[in-house]
């Protein structure tokens, strides 16, 4: 629960808050924070690099400076580190991809109240969309697991399994992190045939090809070919209907060998629902965009694994960004 007291002031900066998120996606949308990299650019010349009029260019710095994203100097602007580090194109950090991704969402958001009057989504699924779309979504689930992945790994002992199946892996980032972590290990990953040219160039990029391999497919409504050592669903199950979480999960049981492991990575609620809160309002995103979708609590989500079949139902002791959890289940031997 939020203790903060909600005064006048906090209302009205709430009810605005858009528009600096709206000054951070424009700086990146014009890429302000890489032209200027290490050094100090003045208004004229990101003007010149952006072809834009330099009265405008001024202004958005200028906010952005407000907001701590840039210094100003007599001779021009500076990233700060953090703007360095983060929002650099540079950057191995680069955190643009997501940040564009969130651009997009911004329009079915300005219609949440059409959606919750109706219970319908009203935004249009990222599979259909065009390749910049997909690119920014898919890059920034690349983005956030590569700074997530190398806290989460090592929490999910994987040390008994040989092979792992990264169900809607989408660029295939956790398979390769359990891979380096675990040099036994080899991964398929299943996501849509959109998927594939975005994970087999992020797997050969990152020297797994040998090891991890690509297979498109609709787990959903397909059969799943295989069986595996362990089960890893990221993210998959909050864009589906709970009938549709179960049946997903019944297939990544089914595909266990004996003794294998399913492990659950979401953003997941508390039992009363009404809590943390951005596993609240993540909810209501999957409300904008699917039929079913939203996120689900450590109960419902448990209670799905033991009627898959599976045993010695846990939470992992982990909490990531935006209070993403694990929890992990094991089929009989």
């Amino acid at each position: 629960m939020d203790d903060e007291t909600w005064t006048l002031e906090r209302i009205l900066q709430t009810s605005g808050s858009y528009w600096a998120t709206c000054v951070l996606h424009t700086m990146v949308a014009l890429d302000i924070f890489t032209r200027i990299g290490d050094g100090r650019q003045d208004v004229q010349a990101l003007a010149r690099q952006v072809n834009g009029p330099e009265d405008a260019i001024r202004r958005l710095l200028d906010a952005a400076t407000a907001m701590g994203l840039l210094v100003k100097e007599k001779f021009g602007y500076c990233n700060t580190p953090a703007s360095r580090t983060y929002l650099s194109a540079r950057s191995e950090h680069y955190l643009g991809f997501i940040i564009q991704h969130h651009h997009h969402l911004m329009p079915s958001w300005a219609r949440l109240p059409e959606a919750v009057a109706s219970g319908k989504s009203i935004r249009q699924p990222i599979r259909e969309k065009g390749y910049k779309e997909r690119q920014a979504f898919l890059m920034g689930m690349f983005n956030l697991a590569m700074q997530l992945a190398p806290r989460l790994v090592p929490v999910v002992d994987l040390s008994a399994c040989g092979t792992l199946l990264d169900l809607g892996g989408g660029p295939g980032t956790y398979a390769i992190h359990f891979c380096r972590q675990y040099p036994q290990l080899t991964a398929t990953v299943i996501d849509l045939p959109t998927t594939r040219p975005f994970a087999e160039e992020t797997i050969r990029r990152m020297g797994m090809a040998e090891r991890i391999r690509f297979v498109a497919g609709d787990y959903l409504h397909e059969a799943i070919d295989g069986h595996y050592d362990a089960v890893w669903m990221s993210h998959i199950l909050h864009g589906e209907s709970p009938d549709n979480c179960q049946r997903i999960i019944q297939k990544a049981a089914d595909c266990l060998n004996p003794g294998g492991l399913a492990v659950i990575h979401e953003f997941i609620l508390n039992n009363d629902l009404a809590g943390p809160l951005f596993p609240t309002l993540f909810s209501l995103n999957m409300l904008l965009a699917t039929q079913g979708g939203q996120a689900y609590s450590d109960a419902q989500l448990s209670a799905m694994l033991s009627q898959a079949g599976l045993e010695a139902v846990e939470r992992i002791e982990f909490t990531g960004p935006n209070d993403s959890g694990l929890i992990r289940a094991t089929k009989p031997a």
